[in-house]
């Protein structure tokens, strides 16, 4: 007797997204998602061979926005979601100006393959500052979330320094 074969579905019922940003806090992707997301928190990632810049201002924002980017012997901590495939376009949405990238992921002592994060697609030359709640919103993701101490004081000390050299910037144009 043959066994019935049943057809899988082409598209997984949820995918991985890999989030370094604003969106490691699950607060506010929450307010683009429409959606709880504090249930689809994996737990925090380590992304090997990149490393955080701000080289994209967001017109939205008024700020700089970090991405990420390729540098071989850095890495970037992040939060890993098993997200519902129903928020893939409200995702991109939120995303705009960035692309999807495959990566691979370190969580909990497993490796993640075919996770999702984004790239800012136009990177700028130099870094841009955040402004005071991008600053705080990314802060509370990575501490939220349970990203290494050392990383949050390091992720805290390069938005502060970048916040300074603008506002130093700032005070030269207007001499």
């Amino acid at each position: 007797m043959a066994s019935i074969q049943f057809p899988q579905s082409s598209s997984p019922a949820f995918f991985y997204y890999f989030a370094y940003g604003s969106c490691m806090c699950p607060v506010d992707l929450k307010r683009s998602l429409g959606e709880n997301t504090h249930d689809f928190v994996v737990g925090p990632a380590t992304l090997r061979g990149y490393r955080l810049g701000f080289f994209r201002r967001s017109v939205r924002r008024n700020c700089g926005v970090l991405d990420i980017i390729r540098e071989p012997h850095s890495h970037v901590e992040g939060v890993l979601y098993k997200l519902p495939w129903r928020l893939s376009d409200r995702l991109d949405e939120r995303e705009e100006g960035y692309c999807h990238e495959t990566i691979e992921v370190e969580c909990q002592n497993k490796r993640y393959a075919q996770v999702r994060t984004y790239t800012v697609i136009e990177k700028l030359t130099e870094e841009h500052a955040p402004n005071d709640w991008y600053f705080n919103v990314v802060l509370r993701g990575a501490i939220t979330c349970g990203l290494p101490e050392q990383y949050c004081w390091n992720l805290f000390h390069h938005m502060h320094q970048l916040q300074q050299n603008h506002s130093d910037h700032a005070q030269l144009r207007s001499a």
